[in-house]
């Protein structure tokens, strides 16, 4: 494996290590503050985070006009905190990446 290679999945083992479900009400302060991006579930969660760590202008620039990453999620926050439901969560220092969890479709 080339260094390179070894170093991108060092680093994207890192994040998968420190992504958690958590409860969305833990999470709303920072909401407030302005600090979660809302992540689609048509991404990966890792990916994004590791683009973030990267401060890829140019993907992160992409997925925001594409509405797949967004700051502001009020209709969503408020769904979240109603259904006192849980998300993924990922700390992207100074960003808190949040995402629906997807429902199992193991049956």
């Amino acid at each position: 494996m080339r260094e390179v290679e070894k170093l991108v999945q060092e680093a994207k083992a890192k994040i998968v290590a420190e992504t958690a479900v958590i409860p969305w009400k833990d999470l709303e302060k920072y909401y407030a503050q302005g600090k979660l991006i809302l992540v689609s579930e048509t991404l990966n969660l890792v990916d994004v985070g590791y683009s973030i760590s990267l401060d890829d202008a140019t993907k992160i620039i992409e997925w925001m006009e594409q509405g797949l990453l967004v700051k502001e999620f009020n209709n969503q926050a408020k769904a979240w905190h109603n259904e006192d439901a849980e998300v993924w969560s990922v700390v992207i220092n100074p960003w808190i990446l949040v995402q629906t969890i997807k429902p199992s479709t193991d049956e």
